[in-house]
């Protein structure tokens, strides 16, 4: 069944459609939710919160690729989660925190080294990490990016090549890092 046709029986209320689109897109939400930061034992909650919107939402979808809706209401409840998540971890979280990363890496990462670009790209400015998170492991044009983030085609350009910059100096600075801890 087409997409556009699975959608069209969702909005009506029935709930085996409703149910082909978690299958489709669940998997693409978890992986965005924690590529994005965040932690894997919180990531099922966003996936639920996210496909709670989307049901309530979907009679507003009309138009433009669905996936892109997807990611924009993905993206809203991941910020809205740091919002109310505001708070500063202590070591011994930091720590926990390391440990599940590594025990998650398996799942969400094809190779391990991206666990290493990972924990670069969470020390980004979100305006630079979401665009680079969609581009490079989502495979987003630049014109899908700009629709997921509501903002203009030079933009996606800019903070693309910004963010990149930025992410090189992070791996490097990372990277020497792991160099002298490990001798």
């Amino acid at each position: 069944m087409e997409e556009a046709e699975i959608i069209e029986l969702a909005k009506s209320k029935d709930e085996k459609a409703f149910e082909e689109l978690v299958n489709r897109y669940k998997r693409t939400i978890e992986k965005f939710a924690f590529q994005f930061g965040i932690a894997e034992e919180t990531i099922p909650d966003i996936v639920q919160e996210t496909f709670i919107k989307i049901y309530r939402k979907l009679h507003q979808y009309h138009t433009g690729k669905f996936s892109t809706w997807i990611y924009q209401i993905t993206l809203n409840v991941t910020r809205d989660f740091y919002r109310k998540r505001k708070r500063e971890f202590s070591l011994l979280d930091k720590a926990r925190k390391t440990q599940m990363l590594e025990q998650a890496s398996s799942y969400y990462f094809e190779k391990e080294e991206h666990l290493f670009l990972h924990e670069c790209i969470q020390q980004m400015e979100v305006k630079y990490k979401v665009p680079l998170i969609l581009y490079y492991f989502h495979d987003k044009t630049y014109e899908e990016i700009a629709g997921i983030l509501k903002i203009k085609l030079p933009s996606v350009k800019t903070r693309i090549h910004r963010g990149k910059n930025k992410l090189k100096q992070l791996y490097e600075k990372a990277e020497g890092r792991e160099v002298y801890m490990n001798g």
